[in-house]
């Protein structure tokens, strides 16, 4: 009887087909980013998260927990003890239910902000002040997707997540989606991720669709020189006018500059490389995990998971291309033209759209340099797409 008990046990005698299908998608996801290095920094935690949560039998994650987290009343009527007590899933949860309270709490997302705006340079930006509207018009994507989202049948917090997609902002997405619909985490985050690493195919055909080549050629000129100054005063005016406007955004704009900030001022090195090397490294690895863990067999394999693939690419492409469209039209009155390339990296991916655009322009001008103007428009994307989270989750948290 023991040793029949045993194989009871295994869980090969307990795994459903559909977990089976999980944990062929996580091997598929651990190839891109092994071999094929697409964002490998998260996607490989993120896949390891998958495989961990569709083990049948493991415990590590469970939803159950988290679903009734969110049900303010038990199914008799009586009050939920359960609701939003963190208490629960730490006496009954696994590892990973563990790791997703810093999701759910919106930790993950803020720290990883710290770190990002600790690696970043709003010289560019702070600069050429034009390339902020490239980057708000990236977001166009964004409220497009949310409309069709919510026109598709989708709740106006399930369009909402889904929309934010198009900012091509992993983190931000991570941090609304907790917010909003967290039940869809796996596929949004998956599917954020993975537009991501894939900029470098997604928008050249859209670069060159929407672009003569006289424009792809267009060469601007050299960017002035910030002062320390500037890029000191930038992230705290940037905070306080953003937090002001939209109080939901302050946690991502906060923290993004704060990061930024320790970055500029010169005085706490120790943090800022800190927050650029040991606290985005460890904060990677649990936000990959815990989000990976959300991917269960239930909650990824319907028919609601294929839609939110397919309207993240077309979020991405509408965001790619709202840039580019703006740039032409303040081209019609511009002395100093501007190389519409340059507005596809109004997306947040960062740097990669910035290269890309980098890469199309000297196709046409071996001689153009477009990077570092590219850049004032990625890094206003980073922006946008924070402010674009705060509005949505203003009109629907």
């Amino acid at each position: 009887m023991d040793i029949l008990g045993f194989f009871q046990g295994m869980g090969f005698m307990q795994m459903s087909w559909q977990q089976g299908v999980m944990l062929l998608v996580s091997f598929f996801l651990l190839y891109l980013a092994i071999h094929k290095k697409y964002e490998p920094l998260l996607l490989l935690p993120i896949a390891f998260g998958m495989l961990l949560t569709n083990l049948p039998g493991a415990g590590m994650f469970h939803s159950e927990l988290w679903d009734a987290f969110l049900q303010p009343t038990l199914a008799n009527g009586d009050p939920n003890p359960a609701y939003h007590s963190y208490g629960a899933i730490l006496k009954e949860g696994g590892l990973l239910d563990v790791l997703y309270i810093g999701v759910k709490a919106g930790v993950y997302p803020c720290l990883i902000f710290i770190g990002v705006g600790a690696m970043t340079d709003f010289g560019p930006l702070i600069s050429n002040p034009k390339s902020l509207l490239l980057g708000a018009a990236a977001q166009i994507g964004i409220f497009v997707t949310f409309l069709c989202a919510n026109a598709m049948g989708f709740t106006p917090a399930e369009a909402g997540s889904i929309g934010i997609i198009g900012g091509a902002d992993g983190p931000t997405s991570i941090f609304l989606t907790s917010k909003l619909a967290p039940h869809l985490l796996g596929p949004i985050a998956i599917a954020a991720y993975s537009y991501m690493a894939l900029v470098p195919v997604i928008q050249p055909p859209i670069m060159r669709a929407l672009t003569t080549k006289k424009e792809r050629a267009i060469k601007m000129g050299q960017l002035r020189q910030v002062s320390q100054t500037e890029k000191i005063v930038f992230p705290i005016i940037i905070t306080a006018i953003v937090a002001l406007i939209l109080p939901d955004a302050a946690p991502l704009i906060g923290c993004l500059m704060l990061g930024n900030l320790m970055k500029e001022c010169g005085v706490v090195d120790r943090l800022s490389k800190t927050a650029q090397n040991e606290l985005m490294n460890i904060v990677v690895i649990f936000l990959g995990l815990s989000v990976g863990a959300t991917a269960t067999a239930g909650s990824f394999l319907n028919v609601k998971t294929l839609m939110i693939l397919s309207m993240g690419i077309v979020a991405f492409g509408m965001g790619s291309a709202g840039g580019v469209l703006l740039a032409k039209f303040m081209n019609l009155f511009l002395k100093e033209k501007i190389n519409p390339l340059i507005g596809s990296a109004g997306v947040s991916a960062v740097p990669m759209a910035a290269r890309v655009s980098q890469t199309v322009g000297q196709e046409e001008n071996p001689s153009n340099f477009l990077l570092m103007h590219a850049m004032g428009p990625n890094v206003a994307g980073v922006i946008g797409s924070a402010v674009a989270a705060g509005v949505l989750l203003t009109m629907l948290g």
